[in-house]
C-alpha cells in the first residue's frame, strides 16, 4: 500500500525493465469504460494516444486472445476481460474473509458497506454490500473515485510517508464537486493528519451533495492500513454527529473484526 504509483510521480520511460508494448496494450484496455463501452479504431487511438496503425495491432491481439470483439467497425471487450480482475481478487483472502463481516453489518446499520484499496490518486472498490441506492454514481467493484474527497481515500492516504501523501495529493485532479469539497493542499492535508490521529474519517458531502461517508482502516500482519472500509448513508437521515455516534463503534467493530481474521489466516 505504501508504494507510490508511477502516475504520482511521472510516468516509467522504456527501457530493460519496462515493456512498452505492453503498456500500450493496457492503456487500450483502459480506454474502455462506461462512458466508451464501443469504439472504432480511431477512437481506440485517440482515447490510448496511439496511432491507428499502432491501436489496430494491440486490437487484434487482444481480438486474437479473446479479450476483445469486433462486428467489423465498433471494438468492444468481452466478458474474458473479468479474469484480469479475478486474478487480484482470487489471490487476496481478505474479500472472502471480509464479506460475511460486511454483511452483518449492513444488516445491523442498514446502510450500504463498502472496501476499497489505493491506487494512485484514486480508490478502486473490491468489495460492496449495498443496500439501496444512495448516490447518483453506480458502484461496483473495480468502481474508482478521488482518494482525496472520500472517507475510504483519506484512511488509505494517512498510512502513507507523509512525502508519498502530499505527492498524492498534489497529483490528484482535485475539483470542487459540491459547495463542500476540500481541493487546498494544505487543508487536505491537514484532514488527513487529523485521519492519521483519530483512526477514522468522516466525509461530509464533498463527494456528492447529501452524502456522508465513514470510514476505517482494516489492517495487516504488519499492523499497516491494507483497505478502508466505509458506510456511506444520505445526510438528511443521519447528520454527521449522528453518525458517529451510531455509526461509527459498529464500524470500528467489523474492521477489527476482518483484521483480525486476516491475523488468523496469515497463522
Amino acid at each position: 500500500m505504501a508504494n507510490t504509483a508511477s502516475r504520482a510521480h511521472g510516468s516509467p520511460q522504456p527501457g530493460d525493465s519496462y515493456v512498452q508494448s505492453f503498456a500500450r496494450g493496457l492503456e487500450v484496455i483502459r480506454s474502455f469504460n462506461a462512458q466508451a463501452p464501443q469504439q472504432t479504431l480511431s477512437e481506440v487511438a485517440a482515447r490510448s494516444g496511439l496511432t491507428r496503425a499502432g491501436a489496430r495491432r494491440i486490437l487484434l491481439t487482444l481480438q486474437a486472445l479473446g479479450y476483445v470483439q469486433t462486428d467489423g467497425k465498433l471494438y468492444t471487450l468481452t466478458p474474458r476481460i473479468l479474469d484480469l480482475g479475478f486474478a487480484y481478487l482470487s489471490s487476496m483472502p481478505i474479500w472472502n474473509l471480509a464479506e460475511p463481516v460486511m454483511q452483518l453489518l449492513v444488516a445491523q446499520v442498514k446502510e450500504s458497506c463498502s472496501a476499497a484499496v489505493l491506487d494512485a490518486t484514486d480508490i478502486v472498490y473490491v468489495l460492496r454490500v449495498p443496500t439501496h441506492k444512495i448516490m447518483r454514481i453506480s458502484l461496483g467493484v473495480g468502481s474508482r473515485l478521488p482518494a482525496y474527497c472520500t472517507s475510504m481515500g483519506r484512511v488509505l492516504l494517512a498510512d502513507l510517508p507523509e512525502e508519498d501523501m502530499l505527492a498524492r495529493l498534489e497529483a490528484s485532479d482535485r475539483q470542487a464537486l459540491t459547495r463542500h469539497t476540500v481541493t487546498d493542499v494544505a487543508a487536505l492535508a491537514a484532514k488527513v493528519a487529523q485521519v492519521r490521529r483519530q483512526g477514522w474519517s468522516i466525509v461530509n458531502q464533498e463527494l456528492e451533495e447529501g452524502l456522508i461517508s465513514l470510514a476505517v482502516p482494516i489492517t495487516g500482519r504488519s499492523g499497516r492500513t491494507v483497505a478502508a472500509l466505509n458506510i456511506s448513508g444520505q445526510a438528511n437521515r443521519t447528520n454527521v454527529k449522528a453518525a458517529q455516534e451510531s455509526l461509527l463503534p459498529a464500524l470500528q467493530d467489523s474492521a477489527r473484526a476482518i483484521s483480525r481474521l486476516l491475523l488468523q489466516q496469515a497463522a
